[in-house]
């Protein structure tokens, strides 16, 4: 028995609604990228969410510090992201309560239950770098190609920006509006969202069915 069927057998039986995910997204944020260079993790995103097909609001941000080794971007349904943080805000209140000198890193986080599971089939792993939605496919290659271990911090932001450049010439959901996040063994710190200079005169955008068949 799947796991819908099953929570609505329990919910017939207990008389509740049972447990649910969410089935049909309304508010989604786009790519987030993610490597590793020279003293720590940088992370970006833009500040974009769709309602469905509608670019809606422009000011949402997707990465958050998650305690003091850890830091958590999210694409896909923001109110599951919401909740998430809510779940880790309790644990790492708790987790602080403890007073052991002791503090939840990215493994102990990413083992948690039910939060291990990256994508919807249930895989995780690990790399250098990486980007979910639009991104797996846009921004990964161009991180193939000239990512290194011994970036500077400096170097990082430049090749990231131009992921998030490529991704806002060529996905309609992105905006020019982005926010990048670092952690090192000193902290966490997330930068203000700022916009990229953008060049729009490239002879594919001025005249982009030029050469093919059968468009208006």
């Amino acid at each position: 028995m799947d796991g819908c069927h099953a929570n609505a057998a329990a919910a017939a039986a207990g008389g509740g609604e049972g447990t649910q995910r969410t089935l049909n997204p309304y508010v989604t944020g786009n790519s987030v990228i993610a490597m590793k260079y020279k003293d720590g993790v940088i992370m970006a995103c833009d500040t974009g969410a769709s309602y469905g097909s509608t670019l809606r609001y422009k000011s949402v941000e997707r990465i958050k510090a998650v305690g003091k080794h850890s830091l958590i971007g999210a694409s896909g349904e923001f109110s599951d992201y919401q909740e998430i943080l809510r779940y880790l805000d309790e644990l790492t209140l708790s987790d602080h309560m403890w007073d052991d000198g002791n503090s939840l890193g990215p493994k102990e986080i990413h083992a948690l239950p039910d939060k291990s599971n990256v994508n919807m089939i249930g895989t995780h792993f690990e790399e250098n770098h990486i980007a979910t939605g639009f991104g797996n496919h846009m921004a990964v290659p161009i991180l193939r190609g000239e990512w290194r271990e011994d970036l500077t911090f400096e170097e990082a932001v430049k090749l990231i920006e131009k992921c998030l450049l490529v991704l806002l010439y060529r996905d309609r959901s992105s905006i020019n509006k982005f926010q990048i996040a670092k952690i090192t063994t000193e902290g966490s710190t997330i930068y203000p969202p700022y916009a990229l200079k953008t060049n729009w005169g490239f002879a594919a955008f001025e005249n982009p069915s030029q050469g093919a068949v059968g468009t208006w």
